[in-house]
């Protein structure tokens, strides 16, 4: 089966390719329905896949940067994008960016790099699951309670409220994000930003895994529009990102070049649903997402700590990862393929009485 692996000659490694084809394909489609560069999935998929963690940083970050634009792009024709507050966030995002990258290189230096880097995905990734799923079960609550006192269900209401707290905050300049329709201090996105850029630049994601909720439950902005401007954010830090690693001599360009081909087919589809899937239908796949993701890193943590088979936990992860990617991807395009389908009916029945 030697044929199933192809020489990665920068990184020295040999990869399983059809998984890097998977990734690619199924992370466009992820990444352009949540608003992010799917990261989060792909870093750890590729150190799974056998590429050591510095080098899967740097190259999930190149592939990144073009699926980012491509996406972007798509989400601006439909009016996703506050163009304004990426512009504002870049500041921050880049300096922290380059924070992470620095501490990378250290971390790497003294040997330590592959642990921490996988302990810090564990710590976030059980973070945003629990604000994820809290937000959705105040949500219900909140919807309940409302029926219960004969009050109409607002469609707009929202669990975790943390942006009303957030946007008291007056310290000038202020400033108004029409897109967003947001009126909050420019100091909020700034340092919003230069968070998530740090944490991107050290675990090699784009930073939208806390972008996009940060977008949502910091700063208040409608979910559709978070995901179009979180990309465009992507993009940017994307780009400077792989810059940064490629003269550092840890992007392995053609992985990053078969992952982006599939990616950049997979970003339209992503793009499209959310046409369809809407504010919490997108926040609980995104839950779902970040569970498995999870999952995977503890597989491959789980032989440092337990007598196991090394190798039984890397296959089990690997096939998790692909798993996840795969099953959200199609839930995606079925989703997508539905809602396309109504909206055609529903034409049709306009058309229809038009004419009768």
């Amino acid at each position: 089966m030697d044929w199933l692996y192809v020489l990665m000659p920068i990184a020295g490694v040999k990869i399983f390719w059809p998984g890097l084809i998977i990734l690619g394909i199924g992370v466009g489609i992820i990444g352009g329905f949540f608003g992010m560069g799917g990261a989060w999935m792909v870093t750890p998929g590729l150190n799974i896949l056998g590429f050591p963690m510095a080098f899967a940083i740097g190259t999930d970050i190149a592939h990144m940067a073009g699926k980012s634009l491509i996406s972007t792009m798509r989400h601006g024709k439909f009016g996703n994008v506050d163009y304004k507050l990426g512009l504002i966030m870049l500041v921050g995002t880049v300096v922290g960016f380059e924070v992470g990258a620095q501490m990378v290189m250290w971390l790497e230096r003294i040997g330590s790099v592959e642990k921490t880097v996988r302990i810090l995905y564990l710590v976030l990734l059980a973070f945003i699951t629990w604000m994820v799923f809290n937000d959705v079960a105040k949500k219900k609550r909140k919807d309940r309670e409302a029926r219960a006192a004969g009050r109409e269900v607002d469609p707009l209401s929202t669990g975790v409220e943390w942006h009303k707290t957030f946007q008291k905050i007056k310290i000038p300049p202020m400033i108004h994000l029409n897109v967003a329709q947001i009126y909050c201090s420019a100091w909020l996105p700034i340092m919003v930003s230069f968070l998530t850029g740090w944490l991107a630049g050290i675990l090699g994601i784009g930073g939208g895994l806390i972008r996009m909720p940060s977008l949502i439950y910091i700063l208040g902005c409608p979910t559709h529009v978070a995901v179009g401007t979180d990309l465009f954010e992507v993009a940017i830090s994307g780009l400077y990102g792989a810059a940064t690693y490629t003269f550092k001599g840890r992007t392995e360009l053609v992985a990053a070049v078969i992952m982006l081909v599939g990616a950049s087919i997979g970003a339209q589809v992503g793009t499209v649903a959310t046409k369809y899937i809407k504010g919490y239908g997108i926040r609980i796949a995104f839950g779902v997402a970040v569970i498995g993701c999870s999952l995977s890193i503890i597989l491959k943590l789980l032989p440092s700590y337990v007598s196991v088979s090394k190798q039984l936990c890397d296959n089990i992860s690997t096939v998790l990862v692909l798993g996840v990617v795969t099953a959200l991807s199609v839930y995606i395009f079925v989703r997508m393929l539905q809602g396309a389908k109504a909206e055609v009916a529903a034409k049709k029945a306009v058309l229809a009485r038009q004419t009768a």
